[in-house]
């Protein structure tokens, strides 16, 4: 027999003051828990808003193949910079993304080199559509089996 739970409680407690920023990064569920530990300890951004969704900033590169995605994240921007006031965002790729393994068939040394690019691409696109003009940029690479967070010149 199984039991289901009908309710859960979290204990962290509520806070209502937001802090402005937003993270724009893959839904890759294996470091998830590594984006938040870098944004909430590596950059200090607690409670930020979280753009996920395969590939992350790439569909804001310009990639006919995203261009669905494009749309939909311009959109969430817009909301958010409107409603919650950004000031702030902070986009990440990730080394082996499958977004570019699969959906760009993009392999090995070139597949960095394009993510690299692409969050160049993708800052001046988000400042473009959003005005912000405070856009950080990070690479994030597994070494010895830790995630390693590498900013990138936008």
């Amino acid at each position: 027999m199984t039991v289901t739970q009908t309710s859960y409680e979290s204990r962290l407690p509520y806070e209502r003051s937001r802090i402005h920023a937003a993270a724009i990064y893959c839904s890759d569920g294996r470091i998830g828990e590594h984006f938040d530990d870098f944004l909430h300890n590596g950059l200090g951004l607690p409670r930020y808003d979280r753009v996920a969704l395969p590939g992350g900033p790439a569909c804001l590169a310009g990639h006919p193949q995203a261009h669905l995605e494009e749309q939909g994240v311009v959109d969430e921007l817009k909301f958010l910079v409107e409603v919650h006031g950004l000031k702030r965002i902070v986009l990440i790729a990730h080394e082996g993304c499958a977004f570019y393994g699969t959906r760009l068939e993009l392999k090995d040394r070139r597949l960095e080199l394009v993510q690299r690019a692409d969050l160049v691409r993708a800052s001046a696109f988000v400042h473009r559509v959003t005005g912000i003009d405070r856009l950080d940029a990070f690479f994030a690479r597994l070494v010895e089996g830790k995630v390693q967070f590498e900013s990138v010149e936008v």
